[in-house]
């Protein structure tokens, strides 16, 4: 009886869950047993659950995506209401958990893996963003929101593999910028700070439209680009090709090399050419060609003047060496 009850009540959010609002969503994540020692486990189909979580789940998992931490995992437990992608417009937003519906509104979307999307009000997380139907609009991280067009594409795909152009992008002056470029690629047309106009002869509007598209795309796959680089107008061909970094992963350029950092820059894996010159894993970067880089970006600035001969200065028990790349 109690169990009929139970399914009765969860029936009734479900059908009224847009009349009860937040507050539907919070008695419905607690009713679907999603939240568990601080990570939720949210139900996605009757017997799946979508996970976000820096620790791999013990449980059977599907597949996972180690660029973003999720993971779809099978469970015997059994819940008939599903919590759904929103596929259409929304009229409002909320950061839900267990105690908590905090309403407010996405100010900056995600742009690609290495910056999730920022929420106008301060939150607990983890926590779902939901519309008021209780429909998911994204997780909410300790870095930031993964949106819905991430999870669904994680939900729907069978490999979890993003593509790659060499570039990453962020907005100046209402223009989508290249912020860094893969100096590793061999011919890349691209240079910092060009301005990408169109995409496949379409008009660039944004870094996140942008990033999502060539993320999403399939590798291999060729594509149109047309830029401004001072006062030209240039056009290129690329294709695409499997995205190594970013998000949760090390995403340094280097790491087509076999070099692996944490965001501190301290070396978490070695492979490649770097096993021969005595790096271990716990060097932490100081400097590449004499310029001090303390974080991603840094690297990103001073990157491009990494040749075949250049000077890369590490630090180890306090004591500072120096590579010399031939």
């Amino acid at each position: 009886m109690l169990r009929l009850f139970i399914l009765i009540s969860i029936l009734f959010l479900d059908i009224f869950a847009c009349k009860g609002g937040y507050i539907s969503c919070k008695k419905k994540l607690i009713d679907s047993n999603s939240y568990k020692n601080n990570i939720f486990q949210i139900p996605v189909t009757r017997y799946k659950r979508l996970v976000f979580s820096s620790v791999k789940p013990k449980a059977k998992i599907l597949k996972e995506d180690p660029f973003l931490h999720l993971y779809l995992i099978q469970t015997d437990k059994y819940f008939p209401f599903p919590f759904k992608i929103n596929n259409f417009l929304s009229f409002g937003v909320a950061s839900v958990n267990t105690k908590n519906a905090i309403e407010g509104k996405i100010i900056k979307q995600q742009v690609g893996l290495n910056h999730l999307a920022t929420f106008s009000e301060k939150v607990q997380t983890p926590s779902l963003l939901t519309n008021s139907c209780c429909a998911l609009e994204g997780i909410v991280t300790y870095k930031g929101i993964i949106q819905k067009e991430y999870i669904e594409r994680f939900l729907n795909t069978k490999d979890t593999y993003y593509s790659d152009i060499g570039i990453r992008l962020y907005d100046s002056d209402k223009n989508v910028k290249v912020k860094r470029s893969n100096p590793f690629i061999k011919d890349n047309p691209f240079k910092n700070n060009d301005i990408i106009l169109s995409f496949d002869g379409k008009r660039v509007k944004t870094s996140a439209s942008l990033m999502r598209k060539i993320l999403f795309s399939k590798i291999g796959s060729k594509h149109n680009i047309k830029i401004k680089r001072g006062s030209k107008i240039l056009r290129f061909k690329v294709t695409t090709f499997k995205r190594i970094g970013g998000g949760y992963k090390s995403d340094t350029f280097l790491e087509s090399k076999g070099l692996y950092f944490n965001n501190k820059l301290i070396i978490e894996k070695i492979n490649g050419i770097f096993k021969k010159y005595g790096l271990k894993v716990g060097d932490k970067l100081l400097k590449i060609n004499d310029k001090f880089v303390y974080n991603f970006d840094d690297l990103g600035m001073y990157i491009d003047a990494f040749n075949k001969k250049s000077s890369l200065l590490f630090e180890r028990d306090r004591f500072q060496f120096f590579i010399n790349i031939n």
